[in-house]
């Protein structure tokens, strides 16, 4: 059976629709930066979306090749993620989307190298006969958080931010959202055959433990 990032690691990809404290250790993705409202036809992040899954597909489907990955194991690609922000401080003004940005992610098995990551690039790039120079390697250690699972429309997440910042200061910790630790989104569901108040993203926010306490 094939690895499932989802239901292996439930505690990051499947949390309660109420806010808990996780610590995220070091993840490798796959990744593309960009700007803008990302709902706009021909948007940088519609774009970065058939990048992200062209190099992801690419490994997956390696198996079936020339190149043999090292420490290759069948595995279900995981989520489209993304990391969020906006220039003017930490809070995210949903009706200023032309003001997003983004990096676009998909996780990478543990077994890709940063080499297997570079065929890849390259391979994606030769077979879709595109421009693949975007695309990049990031690990991304995210650390202590705060997250919940919100239900429905990505507008309404705010109601969602709300209830999990009341919830950090009650346990004794901080926002901590900077240039290095970023508001992060999981897509559990496929908006092209989901309703959109039944659409599951995981958000995440970085904590620290407040000021005074241990």
């Amino acid at each position: 059976m094939a690895f499932d990032y989802k239901k292996e690691y439930k505690e990051f990809y499947m949390p309660k629709s109420k806010p808990g404290i996780v610590d995220i250790p070091p993840v490798n993705y796959i990744a593309v930066r960009g700007k803008g409202d990302p709902n706009e036809e021909g948007s940088e992040y519609k774009a970065s979306i058939g990048l992200l899954y062209a190099v992801a597909f690419t490994i997956k489907m390696s198996k079936k090749g020339s190149r043999q990955i090292e420490g290759y194991f069948d595995y279900v690609v995981p989520p489209l993620e993304g990391f969020w922000w906006q220039e003017h401080g930490e809070e995210i003004d949903y009706s200023q989307k032309e003001g997003f940005r983004f990096i676009s992610v998909i996780r990478l098995p543990d077994f890709v190298t940063e080499k297997d990551f570079a065929w890849a690039v390259e391979e994606a790039a030769r077979k879709k006969g595109e421009d693949f120079s975007k695309v990049e390697f990031l690990t991304y250690n995210e650390g202590l958080c705060v997250q919940c699972m919100h239900i429905g429309p990505y507008d309404q997440e705010p109601e969602t931010i709300s209830r999990m910042h009341d919830f950090l200061k009650e346990q004794g910790y901080e926002l901590d959202i900077t240039k290095e630790r970023l508001h992060h989104e999981i897509y559990l569901s496929d908006v092209r055959r989901v309703a959109p108040e039944k659409w599951k993203t995981v958000i995440r926010h970085p904590v620290k433990t407040a000021e005074g306490r241990d």
